[in-house]
């Protein structure tokens, strides 16, 4: 960088999530060649605080951070996050392939790296099950099919029914009238 460029809040992600790689790299011995490793800030991301993407025909690993994870979270969770997926990263460049079974839970527990991470954003929508004895339940940030639709789609464990609520209004609906209807409703507050 020059000295009429100032850093941005991206690149002081980047910076730690090196910093923080080297050292686990180095200090447990995680066979993670660092060199063939890529860093990214994702300014869009809502959901996931990390992601790995494998480009084979590269032999490189580029790990995403998201920007709102990063000034969301105090440091020590994020720094599970980029523990997180360069447990990816390791699965990808020794096996090719990379997931969230027995191999990854063993590999992240010796980093103490959470197996999944917590949400950093809420969602616009919670699903849940209407049968009474049935806490079914799942969070969405988008509109997908079985929101627009829930009468085409099951309970996730029970196989009922299940509503649809707009987390921020409180309505809820169980058809796709009942999702138009709704959204008509909220108008600008959609």
């Amino acid at each position: 960088m020059t000295d009429s460029e100032e850093y941005t809040l991206d690149d002081e992600i980047v910076a730690r999530a090196r910093i923080h790689a080297r050292e686990v790299v180095s200090e447990n011995g995680l066979a993670v060649d660092l060199s063939s490793l890529e860093w990214e800030v994702s300014a869009r991301a809502q959901r996931r605080a990390g992601a790995c993407r494998w480009h084979a025909n590269r032999g490189v690993a580029t790990i995403v951070l998201a920007r709102r994870a990063y000034e969301r979270y105090e440091w020590p969770a994020f720094a599970g996050v980029v523990r997180h997926e360069l447990v990816h990263a390791w699965e990808f460049q020794q096996f090719g392939e990379s997931g969230h079974g027995e191999r990854f839970r063993e590999q992240a527990a010796a980093l103490e790296a959470p197996r999944y991470c917590e949400a950093f954003t809420e969602p616009r929508y919670v699903l849940r099950c209407l049968t009474a004895d049935c806490d079914w339940h799942a969070k969405r940030h988008r509109a997908s099919k079985p929101v627009k639709s829930p009468d085409q789609y099951r309970c996730g464990v029970c196989g009922g029914s299940y509503e649809v609520e707009h987390a921020e209004s409180g309505r809820t609906w169980t058809t796709a009238s009942g999702y138009g209807g709704a959204k008509a409703a909220l108008a600008d507050e959609w």
